[in-house]
């Protein structure tokens, strides 16, 4: 149960991302590279809250974000 609230956490995360990403679309880009580096360091902190272990918080985080990537493809792919 904790990796799912885990999960739920970072995507709730990773969908704050996408809003900012899409509040900030005429910055310049290492900014968004860098606004992500805060982001997966706020899942890493937040999965690691709940769980306590490194080792899973870096597989749930990475987990997490293979699952926001297709997500984030997908919906690309069907607005063209």
């Amino acid at each position: 149960m904790k990796i799912y609230t885990v999960i739920l956490v970072q995507l709730i995360l990773w969908s704050g991302y996408t809003f900012l990403e899409w509040l900030s679309k005429h910055d310049h880009p290492i900014y968004n590279v860098l606004m992500f580096l805060v982001f997966f360091y706020l899942a890493i902190i937040a999965g690691n809250f709940f769980m306590n272990s490194t080792k899973k918080t870096m597989l749930v985080t990475l987990i997490s974000l293979a699952l926001y990537g297709t997500f984030q493809i997908t919906m690309s792919w069907l607005s063209i």
